[in-house]
């Protein structure tokens, strides 16, 4: 039976694993080939592993060889302080990446795992981001501005090659205690550094619902460009109270070294650009993800916070494991 031969990059990482194995699963897919510099950690069950970096010309040799005509891209993460390199894994390995999706002739599928990082953080930003929307601040450096470019270099392709259906996901964080994701490290801390004067509105979505809503673009045909995050928003304070946290405030000039400082001091860290979410916050209409691209998430930002809050022990730090 024919079907889909799929790449999925970024494999190591265990959300990207957790993607590739159900992708395998599906029955419109033939084939999954997962790409990465080092070999998962967990079990890829029926996925080929190819040891490949996308930020060089190799990768287009395994396109082609493994005869390659859909793409899931997933290998851009935040990095943390000391783990250098940021910019070139993640807009680097997007260009040689779309480079090579160029070049080929089967690729017919791109499906780019993006970010809600993509609209910043800042006091001018408005209730709600759609896809429409341009960001108001906060993109000149780090993530968020890594992702500005990837979407740009991204739309660059679609004009070079509009055979290829291009469907773009722009994902809240995930809160998650199998999965590490920034924003879960910090709410594992044992204590939580906030902005004096500022209670930011925050999004999550669960994990589940982000792997299926990446299996339904790659099974089935829905271009454009879509905000995926639980329905609702939770307040940084009303977290904080449920994990059950004590809040640090500290003031808002200078916040992101102090901040970084106190998480040191109780063992962990902060991304570089998680100051800004932590400060004014972020939301995203996502009515385009039910109405155009037909799916309905299962959890609410609130129910993702509580299932976070039932998996970690009050007051325990505890750090997954996962790309950093």
């Amino acid at each position: 039976m024919s079907g889909k031969v799929v790449l999925v990059t970024g494999v190591s990482d265990s959300f990207a694993t957790l993607v590739a194995r159900s992708l395998a699963e599906d029955p419109t897919v033939a084939r999954v080939v997962g790409v990465d510099t080092v070999l998962p950690e967990g079990s890829l069950g029926g996925v080929k592993f190819v040891r490949a970096d996308i930020r060089t010309p190799v990768i287009a040799k395994v396109m082609a060889v493994e005869d390659i005509d859909t793409v899931v891209h997933l290998s851009l993460h935040p990095q943390m302080r000391g783990h250098g390199g940021g910019k070139e894994l993640n807009v680097i390995g997007t260009m040689q990446l779309l480079a090579a999706c160029q070049r080929s002739p089967m690729v017919r599928k791109l499906v780019l795992g993006s970010s809600t990082a993509v609209y910043g953080s800042s006091p001018c930003d408005p209730a709600m981001f759609r896809e429409s929307s341009s960001a108001r601040g906060g993109v000149k450096t780090g993530f968020p501005k890594d992702i500005v470019e990837v979407e740009s270099y991204t739309r660059g392709f679609a004009r070079r090659r509009p055979d290829v259906l291009i469907t773009t996901l722009r994902a809240a964080h995930f809160l998650d205690a199998e999965h590490f994701s920034p924003i879960g490290q910090y709410f594992r801390s044992a204590v939580l550094p906030a902005a004096l004067g500022f209670d930011p509105r925050l999004q999550f979505v669960s994990v589940p619902d982000l792997r299926d809503v990446l299996v339904e673009a790659v099974a089935h045909d829905r271009p454009g460009t879509f905000n995926v995050a639980g329905d609702g928003v939770a307040l940084l304070s009303q977290i904080a109270r449920r994990l059950g946290r004590p809040v640090v405030p500290l003031p808002p000039v200078g916040f992101a070294g102090a901040a970084r400082r106190v998480l040191r001091a109780v063992g962990s860290d902060i991304t570089p650009d998680l100051h800004r979410l932590l400060t004014y916050g972020r939301a995203v209409d996502t009515t385009a993800l039910r109405d155009i691209f037909g799916f309905e998430l299962s959890q609410t930002t609130e129910e993702v916070v509580e299932q976070f809050r039932a998996s970690v022990r009050p007051g325990v730090l505890s750090i997954v494991g996962g790309r950093s």
